[in-house]
């Protein structure tokens, strides 16, 4: 081992704190945007379609890549992608140029989220989902905090100087991943086809699955809550908002606890349990019209999803050990296409039986993920039993 685990933990709590700026960027500048550019709905809608689709596409770069020429590489491109993103954002000159940005800064931020991940799995011989937990809890900093800056920051500066700034500050990150020694690629060969084709296992794509409607969870809760909580428990947007805080700040507190939790208490079922945590803040904002029915609710599934990415690519760096990026893009970009899709048919959901239903869509994904897991579990303890290996964090 030729690299200190300390500095190379930091560098991956680093870049996810990135990635947690870049996913909330989105919503944070478009107002800035649609005043500064004049923009139609039809506009604002090609950024909104941009940013998942870069997204998306950087999570099926990295593994392969990762897996290929390690992690240093791609560190550095996809920092230096969301610096130029974030530039091109604040002073672009045309549509093209902002269109162009808001794509660049999703494929920078998809990298970065998948190449982070994976290396804090293939530094954590143990307890990988107790370190993958406490890696979560900077993308919920990063999440939280560009909103509150832009809010702090707006009335003192332009948006575009405070947009820029933002940018600047991903140099510093940059900085650090050049000067830190990352983990050697494990495949400088090259990695075949035949390769990659043994990785797209039943458990490989079970677990993908899981993330499927993990991602989906996750990001019904954070699109529609606002919207439920405006046409069902009350019209105040202030009440909506905190709401949403709430969540994320429970969210962040989760991953914390679990990184600690994650060593003593078996990954399976800490994950059972906060899954019961989801289900239970899902009903009592279906049953429980308000606030504080709402902000319990909001609480309760923001703690319980804490659990899913974190103990879910654990057991695929577990089971993965040597192409870890190229089984993380995997079961990545299949949460992505859940997270797409889920929102997508919430939003047929609400608009045909009304907003108010958003909680059930969430209970069915849950169940429905408890199920596929139970599936992937056994068939990981079958995998353990027939390679004569005996892993504690499977069972």
């Amino acid at each position: 081992m030729n690299y200190k685990k300390s500095l190379v933990f930091v560098s991956a709590c680093a870049g996810m704190l990135l990635f947690g700026i870049v996913f909330l960027s989105l919503g944070t500048v478009l107002t800035f945007v649609r005043q500064q550019y004049d923009m139609s709905e039809l506009q604002v809608g090609s950024l909104t379609a941009l940013l998942p689709f870069g997204i998306l596409a950087g999570s099926v770069v990295f593994g392969p890549v990762v897996d290929r020429y390690g992690y240093k590489q791609v560190l550095l491109g996809s920092t230096l992608f969301i610096f130029l993103a974030f530039e091109g954002i604040a002073y672009a000159g045309s549509l093209r140029v902002l269109q162009a940005a808001f794509l660049l800064i999703g494929f920078g931020g998809g990298i970065i989220n998948g190449a982070t991940n994976a290396l804090v799995a293939d530094i954590s011989p143990e307890s990988k989902g107790a370190n993958l937990s406490l890696l979560g809890v900077f993308y919920g900093i990063g999440a939280v905090g560009m909103p509150v800056l832009l809010g702090l920051l707006s009335d003192k500066f332009p948006y575009a100087s405070i947009v820029a700034g933002i940018g600047i500050f991903v140099l510093l990150p940059f900085i650090f991943f050049l000067v830190v020694r990352f983990p050697v690629s494990k495949n400088s060969h090259g990695i075949s086809l035949k390769e990659v084709g043994r990785l797209f296992s039943a458990v490989l794509l079970l677990l993908g699955f899981v993330l499927f409607f993990e991602s989906a969870v996750e990001g019904i809760a954070n699109n529609w809550a606002t919207s439920f909580a405006l046409a069902v428990v009350t019209p105040e947007n202030t009440f909506a908002l905190i709401a949403l805080t709430l969540s994320n700040i429970s969210l962040v507190i989760s991953r914390l606890l679990l990184g600690f939790i994650l060593v003593k208490v078996k990954p399976n079922t800490v994950l059972y349990f906060c899954w019961s945590c989801i289900l239970a803040g899902s009903l009592t904002m279906y049953f429980v019209h308000t606030v504080a029915g709402l902000y319990t609710g909001m609480i309760l599934t923001g703690f319980g999803f804490g659990a899913g990415f974190p103990v879910i690519l654990g057991y695929v760096g577990e089971l993965y050990p040597g192409f870890t990026g190229t089984a993380f893009s995997i079961v990545i970009t299949i949460a992505l296409i859940g997270n797409t899709l889920i929102n997508g048919l919430t939003g047929v959901i609400s608009q045909k039986y009304g907003v108010s239903h958003f909680p059930l869509v969430i209970v069915v994904c849950v169940i429905l993920m408890m199920i596929i897991f139970a599936a992937a579990f056994k068939k990981m303890k079958l995998k353990i039993q027939s390679e004569g290996e005996v892993k504690e964090v499977m069972v």
